[in-house]
């Protein structure tokens, strides 16, 4: 594939399109949510992923997983594991969306941080759980 060039959105891709939008519109948010999980759990749990699949929901990707997962398919997820295992919680947020049999990297940072977009968000973690996931019943259709 050529630089500029993009790929026809097929119902394989679509789900990918339409988690880039989500997190775009939700950035905040899930910031929020990403910091509050750091605070009470660090990353003994794992990645937070986003599951597509029955209805979207939250969940926690374990570094063992992802490493099972990168040796079934010839360490092509290495660059996920680096950045996986390297992020700055405090700055960035890394999260792994899960659709189609495929996952797919979720990563930006957000302005503010997301210390800041937790404390301005006043809501505690299972509210923001709550608010994000029925939104993405709503906008995440496949």
């Amino acid at each position: 594939m050529l630089f500029g060039t993009t790929q026809p959105e097929s119902g394989d891709n679509k789900w990918r399109s339409q988690l880039d939008k989500f997190v775009k519109e939700n950035q905040r948010e899930l910031a929020a949510l990403f910091w509050g999980l750091w605070l009470e759990n660090g990353n003994s749990q794992g990645t937070i992923g986003i599951d597509l699949q029955p209805t979207p929901h939250f969940v926690y990707c374990p570094k063992e997983a992802i490493e099972k997962l990168n040796d079934k398919v010839e360490n092509r997820l290495q660059e996920i594991l680096g950045i996986v295992e390297n992020h700055q919680p405090e700055v960035e947020v890394v999260m792994i969306g899960i659709g189609k049999g495929e996952i797919k990297l979720i990563q930006f940072a957000p302005e503010p941080a997301p210390p800041n977009c937790f404390e301005e968000a006043g809501k505690n973690v299972d509210e923001l759980l709550e608010v994000l996931e029925q939104r993405m019943s709503e906008e995440l259709k496949f």
